[in-house]
């Protein structure tokens, strides 16, 4: 046994001892207007479609998507990300159904902003791919490459229709060169200086994308490295924040989140606009597969995800999981 005097003088363990000491001195803290909620509404069904890649989340018909954005509100999140997914038949080379003002996204703003007006941020994916029947986030040029400049015209009638249909935010998604820019004037240039822009501004090239191609119908064949970031650098994604910044963003994004708390994390220290994540698909799939195989515990990883991309910057984080945490951390209060 030690002598007296030879303890530890420092014992951080003292603020550990009960729970209610634990939420008191807790630095990071989590609240439901955090989160925003991803969701998809898929063209031409009469009944929500599980996506069986991701347990618990569907392509939403667009009365369903109208529940869950009530029910979003409700519990407590902030906004709402919508994907749209057209019929196959309507894919073409150009994506034309993403601008047509009667295209399935654009509708389904229509029907959110109807139900829940402001009181819910309304956000839209502003890319190409799920329109396209090649699953590009681009127009593609003569050598099948993705034209960025064609691509940004594209991008910049995108928004416009979908500031028409009453979005609050568009999500330009692609990683095309100068999106922030083209999309900050053509919104301007319809007098649509309120619509704001979040940037995704560090989108990685990343594998945890898998179960998001099911969820909206993905028609990709390959991949999309000449136009996201390789996962192995960082300073790139410092060099595209300036440049989104500079163009014009409100907003910008990380994506993933969990393979890029060390990105995220230096974003958030570099800049004084708010910084979102996106925990995407596979992330969710990964906590989702293992909690069913009696693995590891649900509820404490999803909250443990949460939290560790809240505590390496985030001011919003995109979750799939948005309202039920929102509902678990209004329950834990009370």
């Amino acid at each position: 046994m030690n002598s007296y005097g030879s303890f530890p003088g420092a014992r951080p363990r003292r603020l550990r001892t009960t729970p209610a000491l634990r939420r008191m001195v807790a630095e990071t803290r989590l609240h439901p207007a955090d989160l925003i909620l991803p969701a998809f509404v898929r063209e031409g069904i009469t009944e929500p479609v599980p996506i069986q890649a991701m347990p618990g989340v569907v392509q939403h018909t667009r009365d369903t998507l109208r529940k869950a954005a009530v029910e979003a509100l409700e519990a407590g999140v902030s906004g709402i990300m919508l994907f749209g997914v057209p019929d196959d038949a309507k894919k073409d080379a150009a994506g034309t159904a993403g601008t047509d003002p009667d295209g399935i996204l654009q509708l389904a703003i229509r029907d959110v902003r109807s139900e829940v007006g402001d009181e819910l941020v309304i956000m839209s994916d502003l890319c190409l791919d799920e329109f396209t029947d090649h699953g590009h986030c681009g127009v593609l040029d003569a050598d099948g490459r993705v034209d960025n400049d064609a691509t940004l015209e594209r991008y910049a009638e995108m928004a416009q229709v979908q500031a028409d249909a009453g979005v609050h935010v568009v999500g330009p998604s692609g990683m095309m060169d100068g999106q922030v820019g083209v999309v900050r004037d053509a919104l301007d240039t319809i007098g649509r200086e309120d619509v704001s822009i979040l940037a995704y501004t560090a989108k990685y090239s990343s594998a945890f994308y898998g179960p998001f191609r099911e969820a909206v119908g993905s028609s990709l064949k390959g991949d999309r490295k000449t136009y996201q970031q390789d996962p192995a650098n960082l300073r790139e994604s410092m060099r595209e924040l300036a440049l989104d910044l500079e163009e014009g963003a409100d907003m910008v994004m990380v994506k993933p989140a969990g393979p890029y708390l060390d990105v995220l994390a230096k974003v958030a220290a570099s800049v004084d606009v708010p910084v979102a994540a996106y925990q995407i698909s596979g992330e969710y799939s990964m906590v989702e597969a293992a909690a069913e195989k009696g693995w590891i515990d649900r509820d404490k990883a999803i909250m443990e995800t949460l939290t560790g991309i809240r505590r390496a910057g985030a001011r919003m984080i995109l979750t799939y999981w948005a309202t039920e945490a929102a509902r678990n951390l209004r329950s834990a209060r009370h």
